[in-house]
């Protein structure tokens, strides 16, 4: 792999996640700007080294992304709080998880999906939680 190709991607998984932190940051919530721009990264970096080692005995890419969901999902298991009948951190730990599917996206060069799934995301955790207090008055969990 060309290190113009490498940089690139692994760019854009950082920018990614930091688009996704970056809301999480402003809002003061846990799992913000460091964490989500890692945890993209890092998941772009495992599948860009599958890509890297492709048609080797034993490495299969769609292998590698099933064991970076897994993985993240035990990070986001971290965030999740129970506080009496509260639970707390669900919405953190989604993030996080798409914050890797975007790292993901980088890795493979689907650029315009990456693009999609951030705005998504951003949209999710801010107009989904003002629709939840002004509709359902419930009050943010994370």
């Amino acid at each position: 792999m060309e290190l113009m190709d490498f940089s690139l991607k692994a760019g854009l998984a950082l920018l990614g996640g930091f688009g996704i932190g970056i809301e999480r940051e402003i809002r003061h919530k846990s799992a913000g700007l460091k964490t989500n721009s890692l945890v993209s990264l890092g998941a772009c970096i495992f599948v860009l080294l599958s890509l890297e080692f492709r048609g080797e005995a034993y490495v299969d890419t769609s292998r590698v992304i099933g064991q970076i969901v897994t993985g993240i999902g035990f990070i986001g298991a971290g965030t999740i709080l129970q506080r009496g009948s509260k639970v707390a951190g669900l919405t953190t730990a989604a993030t996080i998880w798409c914050s890797a599917g975007v790292g993901c996206l980088a890795a493979l060069g689907m650029f315009k999906e990456l693009l999609v799934v951030c705005f998504m995301v951003v949209l999710v955790n801010l107009i989904f939680s003002f629709a939840e207090r002004k509709i359902f008055h419930k009050e943010p969990e994370d």
